[in-house]
């Protein structure tokens, strides 16, 4: 008895392991469980939490609500928790200091647009959650229990850890040892998030490596209230475009779930050779074995599968068809037929300079960051580079239906409207 093929593809790691004589306990081994389950016609509850803290979805988020797709494709109930309470604490994990907290108005906003990047009232075919199919999603808000939660509660709460557990942590010690402030509400994220695997009594509980501590606070608190204790079942922190440093919208790395076939394509298509086959792992159903060898053919597989699960094939194929020849530096018909994004020149102000255009229509964060692009030789106009960040522009007619190109992945058709 073990596990099937599509619950371990891609896992870090899953606790309890069950193995030995264990592998035939139902509390010991997700297997058993599993078996336990089937012949009792009961679906597993399987509990992946959110705090919506941002706006945007991006492919690294996106592993785990594939692990939990295919838990409901395989008959279980996904239970998609939205921390809008805890969102207002703001988790700790992976953070040197304390989190700014979030207005309830804040939270609930944010809260929309993730639904809505998940599938909410979308084809199941190319959403990441199954949001129609009876008895396969629950989504519920953790301020259900734990708003309504009197002081008696979290006092009894709070004996359940120790402080030396709490510092246990890697960031609170990390913090605790070079003096940073630790404020007490922080302790408290980690008990309310294992008390949401209590309040929908999970089975199993996806989350990154860098949730385990988390994960089993799950586990401490649902034995403690005579619960059966859930599986932890971890994924892998997915790189980014640099192939280095974890994928992470403040370092500048994502692809988002909402992005443009193009720019989607164009950007998976430079992923460095050394994580493509994470990639393809963790992003893909795809058989690695089956693939091409060749790391540049692996590559276009990857992007264009990822960008075909979220865009559909025709879109997926006209994006690589479009990058080739953007990327190439091709002009004329080829770029003039590329579908490429547009952006609207009605906010610039003409004439205008090159970098102050570029800041304007969105493509650089601010005028000094355009300075910089252009100076750096990584902007072009339908192929040319710019070379000269004052180079002026008279009208926006001058400039309708050329392409503006950042780098080799980023790619935006100028139009006057």
């Amino acid at each position: 008895m073990g596990l099937p093929g599509w619950l371990v593809r891609g896992m870090a790691d899953l606790f309890p392991a069950g193995e030995g004589a264990a592998a035939s306990d139902a509390d010991q081994a997700l297997a058993a469980r599993l078996q336990q389950a089937q012949s009792q016609g009961r679906p597993l509850r399987i509990k992946l939490g959110i705090d919506p803290t941002g706006s945007d979805i991006h492919l690294g988020h996106s592993i785990l609500f594939r692990k939990l797709r295919a838990f409901q494709d395989a008959g279980h109930t996904a239970v998609l928790i939205i921390g809008d309470f805890t969102a207002r604490i703001g988790d700790p994990t992976g953070k040197s200091s304390t989190r700014v907290q979030l207005s309830e108005a804040e939270v609930e906003a944010n809260a929309a647009t993730y639904l809505q990047q998940l599938g909410q009232g979308q084809d199941p075919a190319r959403a990441l959650l199954d949001f129609t199919t009876s008895g396969r999603l629950e989504v519920r808000r953790n301020s259900e229990w734990l708003a309504g939660l009197d002081l008696p509660r979290v006092i009894e709460l709070m004996a359940t850890s120790t402080v030396g557990q709490m510092l246990a942590k890697e960031e609170f010690a990390k913090r605790y040892g070079s003096g940073t402030p630790i404020v007490l509400h922080e302790f408290l994220y980690p008990l309310l998030q294992g008390y949401d695997s209590v309040a929908v009594e999970a089975d199993v509980e996806l989350g990154g490596t860098d949730q385990k501590f988390n994960v089993a606070m799950g586990r401490d608190l649902q034995r403690h209230y005579g619960q059966k204790p859930q599986y932890g079942l971890l994924l892998p922190i997915l790189p980014g475009l640099d192939g280095v440093q974890k994928m992470s919208k403040s370092l500048g790395n994502t692809v988002g779930l909402a992005e443009d076939p193009l720019s989607m394509y164009s950007k998976l298509e430079k992923v460095p050779d050394a994580v493509v086959d994470d990639y393809l792992t963790l992003l893909t159903d795809l058989d690695l074995a089956a693939l091409p060898a060749n790391p540049r053919q692996r590559q276009k597989v990857m992007a264009l599968e990822v960008t075909r699960a979220r865009h559909g094939l025709p879109a997926a194929q006209q994006a690589q068809a479009d990058a080739a020849n953007l990327v190439g530096g091709a002009r004329g018909s080829g770029a003039a037929a590329a579908e490429v994004p547009e952006v609207s020149l009605a906010v610039v102000n003409f004439p205008a300079k090159a970098f102050y255009l570029l800041s304007a229509v969105g493509l650089c964060s601010s005028s000094s960051d355009a300075r910089r692009q252009i100076q750096g030789g990584g902007i072009k106009l339908d192929g040319e580079k710019i070379a000269d960040p004052n180079v002026e522009f008279a009208t926006a007619a001058a400039l309708d239906g050329k392409v503006l190109q950042l780098g080799k992945k980023t790619f935006r058709r100028l139009v006057s409207h």
